[in-house]
């Protein structure tokens, strides 16, 4: 099967006119990469082919993968390699924190892939990936974008672990509206999800983000009760963004959005209630993410 991404001939022009990568000329991608290579470090930047990466390389951004590169679950619009995880690093949250502090990152955002096979669902490496960096004493803040832990008594007993009083913000992306849920995150529930946010939100001292595509066929109205559930959570930091097929294996575009729907979408969640909201074709849970932290702090103070 030809797995090779869409044509940018296939593509509106307001997404393929913004992913032609004019940013690798300046030499940026090539440092950055060699960086993360020598400190053995994944990003979901280019494991997940995400289409700013020459643009946020460029301005040395970058979202840290800790847990491997290998996840536990197959989401069918997630680029990301699925199947049995690689053995664990013991040393990735100093490898992290050292990286960072060797690019003068002043906000850190660390996401990883799911670890179903973990008791902890991989708390305990965020915690430490956090403490890590922190340790360094430069002043940076830092967000961490998680998956669901599990259920139940085992997801109370991850966020048990994690170093509240140290995360400046918290993430975990609800992705789609619930009724695609079945087919487009299968081993992920949106309850579950919905109901992780709410656990985050009365152990948080700083924003809770979340985070869903467009153009999955999912309706507005659709979209408008989503919202409405993330504010019920607590979540107050709130991004949206166009499906984009990675390749001819995953989920197709049902539709690609005018920019205009998502200004629109924007306005109405931000008169929903949100503190910080940012809605276009590309836009990406940790893209601008020190803007939105600061939008969110500023909103909720």
């Amino acid at each position: 099967m030809n797995d090779r991404p869409p044509s940018l001939a296939r593509l509106p022009p307001w997404i393929s006119q913004r992913i032609v990568p004019g940013a690798r000329r300046s030499g940026a991608e090539h440092r950055i990469k060699s960086r993360l290579r020598s400190y053995n470090i994944h990003t979901v930047c280019e494991s997940a082919r995400c289409p700013n990466r020459p643009e946020c390389f460029d301005r040395c951004e970058v979202t840290f993968m800790i847990l491997g590169n290998r996840c536990t679950r197959n989401c069918r619009f997630c680029a990301v390699e699925h199947g049995t995880p690689l053995p664990w690093d013991p040393d990735e949250a100093e490898a992290i924190a050292s990286c960072s502090d060797a690019m003068d990152l002043r906000h850190v955002v660390v996401t990883s892939v799911t670890r179903d096979d973990l008791p902890d669902g991989g708390a305990s490496s965020f915690a430490r990936t956090v403490r890590a960096i922190k340790k360094r004493g430069g002043g940076a803040t830092v967000e961490i974008l998680t998956p669901d832990f599990g259920a139940g008594a085992s997801r109370s007993a991850a966020l048990d672990i994690l170093p509240w009083d140290e995360l400046d913000l918290f993430a975990h992306n609800m992705e789609t509206v619930p009724r695609l849920y079945e087919w487009i995150r299968p081993e992920a529930d949106y309850r579950r999800s919905l109901d992780l946010i709410r656990s985050v939100a009365v152990r948080s001292t700083g924003p809770v983000k979340s985070g869903i595509m467009l153009g999955l066929g999912e309706t507005q109205e659709e979209v408008r009760r989503l919202m409405g559930d993330l504010l019920d959570a607590g979540c107050t930091v709130f991004t949206v963004g166009q499906y984009l097929r990675p390749t001819r294996r995953h989920a197709p575009v049902v539709e690609y959005i005018h920019p205009g729907r998502f200004t629109e979408l924007e306005e109405e969640a931000s008169s929903m209630g949100f503190h910080a909201v940012r809605a276009a074709p590309l836009m990406r849970s940790s893209y601008n993410a020190d803007l939105l932290l600061a939008e969110g702090r500023l909103r909720e103070s």
